[in-house]
């Protein structure tokens, strides 16, 4: 059980576990809580809402915590680490077993690549933020927004799928037969472009991938849903 905090709790000085600041709906949250929950690593949700107000990112508490004023932001210690894949590298390298990247330079490299293709060339062209400014300062309208979106997530995960079904190296997962950063990277996505209505009939080798990862008990207890801020 997690508990949940609010953006309140910032100023407290009480000795924590590893902190989570996290919205429920964030894709890249729910990466780091895949990751977080594959390595049995015990954290606190600190809840920033994204959408309540200016959105809970932009108070000057959280502001000084993540300057870019982003999620998600990890406290562990004295350590207070921004950006979903760094984060993950962090884990990985603190909490090695059970590992999410596999051995070898060249299958780190492939793992590495998908998982960055879905986290910064996929992604951050739905954002909140990238989809207002859209919307406010070229006077675009839901349909049209909506459009934008799924454009840019189909065609991402078009090559996401070429990549899969070209390579040798895809296996049960992304990578072979264990889970890596590419599955925890995928599947927050794959659930993003549905909730946006993003076709996926033709994608068959993610849809495979998506359906085996989502029986793994870390990424249940990571989805948006199973979240202290979700109610």
């Amino acid at each position: 059980m997690k508990r949940h905090e609010s953006i309140s709790d910032l100023n407290s000085t009480e000795k924590k576990t590893v902190k989570l600041y996290s919205f429920h709906r964030s894709t890249a949250s729910f990466r780091v809580r895949i990751a977080l929950h594959f390595k049995g690593i015990p954290f606190d949700t600190n809840a920033v809402h994204l959408l309540r107000g200016d959105g809970e990112q932009r108070a000057e508490a959280y502001r000084r915590l993540n300057p870019q004023q982003l999620l998600p932001t990890l406290v562990d210690g004295e350590n207070v680490l921004t950006q979903s894949l760094a984060i993950c590298e962090y884990l990985e390298e603190t909490h090695p077993s059970p590992a999410l990247l596999p051995a070898g330079a060249a299958p780190r490299a492939r793992v590495r690549g998908l998982a960055t293709a879905l986290a910064a060339d996929i992604h951050p062209l739905h954002t909140i933020r990238v989809t207002r400014h859209l919307a406010d300062a070229f006077d675009i309208g839901e349909n049209e927004r909506l459009a934008w979106t799924r454009h840019w997530i189909h065609d991402g995960l078009n090559a996401i799928e070429e990549q899969l079904s070209s390579s040798p190296a895809t296996g049960i997962y992304s990578h072979g037969d264990s889970i890596t950063f590419a599955d925890v990277f995928l599947v927050p996505q794959v659930l993003s472009a549905k909730a946006y209505g993003v076709d996926l009939e033709h994608l068959p080798h993610i849809t495979r991938i998506t359906t085996r990862c989502l029986q793994h008990p870390a990424f249940d207890a990571a989805l948006p849903v199973n979240q202290p801020d979700a109610a």
